[in-house]
């Protein structure tokens, strides 16, 4: 049964940030070879650093937190779809078109896969997108978690966040900063496992996120 990691490594020189988030640093705290009895990384990081998941919390205040999403939506049948490398905006068309009715986890595989190779550390500003429209159409699809390969689902510098909005305020899980590049469109069992932050306003957190096939 194979297993694909669609995770993104995180490392100050190669993981790119959104303008505005915290930078990424990884230290050593103690070292072995300083004479410590072990070795410990300190990390510091924002809570959407690299492959993350985004709360309801991130963009509605009081809304449910990290720590409280369901299990359930996390792990499970998922269909990674692909609109095409033409495509800059993924609307309600497309999502008529790929997504059907009853897809519960639906992953977007775009251009933005192969931004993660080669000068992978430099944000790329015109990543692909999902349009408030196609987030409506997600939500009358019955769609409880979306996931997209860049760091965000929404329009570079979009001034309404309403895609974000959209998505959260139905309860959906966003999933952001997927490396689709090594995986085909088709339906694989989704394991989706962000940190478990109890402190802070619950906005997010980074996760590990795998597919494996059901054959």
């Amino acid at each position: 049964m194979p297993i694909y990691d669609i995770s993104v490594a995180i490392s100050p020189e190669t993981t790119p940030t959104y303008p505005g988030d915290p930078a990424i640093e990884i230290v050593s705290w103690a070292a072995i070879a300083r004479g410590d009895a072990a070795n410990v990384t300190l990390l510091r990081l924002g809570a959407h650093t690299a492959t993350h998941l985004d709360a309801p919390a991130h963009f509605i205040e009081r809304a449910p937190q990290v720590s409280a999403l369901p299990l359930e939506f996390l792990i499970g049948e998922a269909r990674v779809v692909e609109p095409g490398d033409e495509v800059q905006a993924i609307d309600a068309s497309h999502v008529a078109a790929h997504v059907p009715r009853g897809t519960t986890r639906v992953l977007f595989k775009t251009r933005n896969s192969n931004f993660w190779q080669g000068d992978g550390k430099t944000f790329r500003e015109d990543f692909t997108h999902l349009t408030p429209g196609g987030a409506r159409a997600l939500n009358e699809r019955g769609v409880r978690l979306v996931g997209i390969d860049y760091l965000s689902i929404e329009k570079f510098k979009s001034e309404t966040f309403e895609t974000h909005t959209t998505l959260l305020s139905a309860g959906v899980v966003i999933v952001e900063g997927l490396d689709l590049s090594e995986v085909s469109a088709g339906v694989y069992e989704l394991i989706c496992l962000p940190l478990k932050i109890a402190a802070g306003s619950g906005d997010g957190a980074p996760a590990r996120v795998v597919l494996r096939t059901f054959d």
